[in-house]
């Protein structure tokens, strides 16, 4: 029987086993790939969670058209507009990720630098874009109140919503709490906290026979507007007034909405500020001729896969959250 000897040598291979790269490709891009796959697991079972908890409490489900309806500097309704730009911003630094790496299998330094360059600027929009719509999202556009039963309700004015401060009168309550490492409190924003008290909320609505309020439940996108009658009754149960959303409370209906709102697209984020980061050390290997030196821009390839799959996750972020 022949025995098996081991031959030393200085070949250095990242594959061994007679030099096979399974699918062609070098270790490096076979271990982006297996990072990637699981990636999309966890953010499928993120997703199937979110799809599954909406179907189940669709009657008190947010209405997307009437959530992100903000633009920077810009007053007025403009619904999914600043979401729509947010996501040709993310799926256009795909396109320059692409014509870097193009860049890069032909040697071109300066092409490659000023193509990631566009990259990362396109991701740190993004990223800002992000922070800003979170931080809307939290400080509100109307105010609702929420009842003993859990319901969230607004208010409407010949048909279309109107906020708190459009008819209550009275200074808001201040119950603002100091910000400490015992009580946990290191973010609160203030038109959170800063509420008008039910007792005013209450009075308003009596003192305004043209305000009426409409509940959770939704037809045909469309939530139900009551009676006058029908909305003393359901404001009686009142609990709170909600400004915002939090992971407590949210003005603009089921607060699982907002717990989801915040984790997944938080995520998402943090995928894209980490490929942000990466994106940057490149940048500066490749201005340093790092990879000239080496005869091949893999790496930039590599991180190229981690991007498009950054931005291939927000298409379905941005169908479930804001299109479906």
């Amino acid at each position: 029987m022949e025995a098996n000897i081991a031959v030393p040598t200085d070949k250095k291979e990242t594959w061994s086993g007679g030099g096979v790269k399974p699918f062609g490709a070098s270790y490096g891009k076979m271990m982006m790939w297996f990072f990637i796959l699981s990636d999309a697991l966890t953010f499928s079972g993120f997703l199937a969670a979110y799809g599954l908890t909406r179907f189940k409490f669709i009657d008190s489900w947010p209405i997307a058209d009437e959530v992100f309806t903000h633009v920077p500097f810009v007053h007025g309704e403009f619904p999914m507009i600043y979401v729509a730009i947010m996501t040709f911003i993310l799926i256009f630094s795909s396109v320059t990720m692409v014509l870097a790496v193009d860049a890069g299998h032909q040697m071109k330094k300066n092409k490659v630098a000023w193509y990631m360059f566009a990259t990362i600027i396109g991701g740190i929009i993004f990223v800002g874009s992000q922070a800003w719509e979170w931080n809307t999202f939290i400080k509100g556009s109307y105010g609702a109140v929420k009842t003993t039963d859990g319901k969230v309700l607004q208010f409407v004015k010949d048909g279309k919503q109107i906020a708190l401060a459009d008819f209550v009168i009275g200074e808001r309550t201040d119950d603002r709490v100091e910000h400490t490492r015992k009580n946990g409190l290191w973010f609160q924003s203030e038109e959170t906290i800063a509420t008008y008290s039910v007792a005013q909320v209450l009075a308003a609505y009596n003192a305004n026979p043209d305000i009426q309020v409409r509940t959770e439940l939704i037809d045909n996108k469309k939530k139900t507007i009551l009676s006058r009658e029908e909305g003393s009754l359901q404001l009686a149960k009142t609990k709170m007034v909600v400004e915002g959303a939090n992971l407590k409370a949210n003005e603009y209906g089921n607060t699982i909405f907002a717990d989801f709102f915040f984790f997944i697209t938080g995520f998402h984020g943090f995928h894209v500020l980490s490929g942000i980061i990466i994106n940057i050390i490149i940048f500066f290997n490749v201005i340093l001729g790092t990879y000239e030196k080496r005869g091949h821009y893999e790496m930039v390839e590599k991180v190229g896969l981690y991007w498009h799959f950054v931005d291939l996750v927000w298409v379905f972020v941005f169908t479930f959250f804001y299109l479906v």
